[in-house]
């Protein structure tokens, strides 16, 4: 089978919006949702840097005591998101409790729990004194058991766990189960966790930006002056659905999903490849039947690191020098959203197309050698767009290409 794979309904819940209304506003303007928090200095971070995610307030008339017990921070996050993703696809609790419904979420980590396990632990010497959520918050798969929990899923369901393409692959492989004729419907996306005992591995490697006189300023893609990524987080959410599913049921469709493709580097496990990243594109690409000359807009992965931002760079020349894609990165606003980035961005991406302009690349003020052949915009630009390539690359070399376009 090759069924048509369309995104009927999405939410969001991050740095620069915890809706579809505040986030395109603040794209559109260019808003950073970055702040420096002096609680990371005072716990050894050398950077203080983060996106600020609002804590979510899920009441008991949402969820009873016994459901939230076992929600990880991460679940929270991704819990509001798909509410507003079904709620906008049109899909009421009766219909999921009626039909097969997969959940394919990316995540890749559940640090807080499993740290406040342990100190229990080392504090107490009692098992019995963890609880009974703690278990359910601590494992990867506490993003998936939940929603499935939660909206009665009974299709597909499992998490990926593929660092920072992990959101992105979970899209992919939802196409591909709807494309194939396994599902009708899946909901897909990736949450990342905003605590600060989650990503002091990642600042012991000396990847976070040292900006901190200027926080908004500290996510630079491609620019000459980067010092390196902010940790962010949140949760994106996306309703896929067969096309003819969709069209049957009355669906609003916001966009069609047309292409998917993925490498990986085969080299270091935080070494980045412009090849992989060209293999990447170019299968995603082929698989939607388009060219270079095709694509309206490039949402890249730039995540305003030294190394990674240039391999991205090179790769992108290798494909659209001399083409007209518009070219600029999110995560200049929004920091790095990390497993949680593959799917937020085609969120991003999804309303830059239905509201008729590019997101700019802010803080893009001196290019390098590599960045200054790319077709990047460090400024809004009005203009429509129809088809949006969205890159996702990850430590362990693992790459993801998506691409969405118009309805037709």
């Amino acid at each position: 089978m090759n069924r048509r794979v369309v995104i009927t309904g999405m939410g969001i819940w991050s740095c620069i919006g915890t809706d579809v209304q505040s986030v395109k506003d603040s794209l559109y303007k260019g808003k950073s949702g970055i702040v420096l928090q002096p609680e990371r200095l005072e716990y050894g971070y050398r950077s203080g840097l983060t996106g600020f995610v609002e804590k979510p307030v899920i009441t008991k008339q949402m969820l009873d005591r016994h459901i939230r017990a076992g929600m990880s921070e991460e679940a929270q996050f991704a819990y509001m998101a798909s509410r507003q993703a079904f709620e906008q696809a049109g899909i009421s609790d009766n219909y999921l409790k009626n039909n097969e419904v997969g959940c394919i979420f990316g995540n890749d980590s559940s640090a807080k729990p499993v740290i406040e396990a342990a100190q229990i632990m080392d504090e107490k010497h009692d098992t019995a004194m963890l609880g009974y959520g703690i278990v359910f918050q601590s494992m990867n798969s506490t993003v998936n058991m939940n929603l499935s929990t939660i909206f009665h899923l009974r299709g597909v369901n499992f998490t990926i766990s593929a660092a920072c393409a992990s959101g992105s692959h979970s899209i992919g492989l939802g196409y591909m189960m709807i494309k194939q004729g396994l599902q009708d419907m899946v909901l897909c996306g990736g949450a990342q966790e905003t605590n600060y005992y989650a990503m002091a591995s990642f600042d012991a490697l000396s990847a976070f930006s040292v900006r901190m006189d200027e926080p908004t300023k500290a996510s630079r893609p491609f620019d000459r002056d980067r010092d390196g990524l902010i940790p962010s987080g949140g949760a994106a959410a996306l309703i896929l659905e067969d096309y003819d599913h969709a069209v049957a049921r009355g669906a609003n469709i916001l966009c069609e999903l047309v292409g998917y493709g993925f490498s990986s580097n085969g080299g270091g496990i935080s070494e980045p490849s412009d090849e992989g990243s060209v293999i990447a594109m170019s299968r995603a690409m082929k698989d939607a039947g388009l060219v270079a000359d095709d694509i309206d807009y490039i949402n890249a992965h730039a995540t305003s690191t030294l190394q990674g931002d240039m391999y991205e760079a090179k790769a992108l020349n290798r494909l659209f020098n001399g083409k007209r894609a518009l070219i600029s990165s999110t995560k200049s606003m929004t920091g790095h959203e990390c497993w949680m980035a593959g799917a937020s961005e085609i969120v991003y991406s999804i309303i830059m197309m239905q509201n008729n302009f590019v997101a700019p690349n802010i803080n893009f003020e001196n290019p390098d050698e590599y960045s200054e052949k790319l077709n990047l915009t460090s400024k809004t630009v009005d203009m429509e767009v129809n088809t949006i390539l969205s890159n996702s690359f990850g430590f362990g070399g693992t790459n993801s290409a998506l691409i969405i376009k118009q309805i037709i």
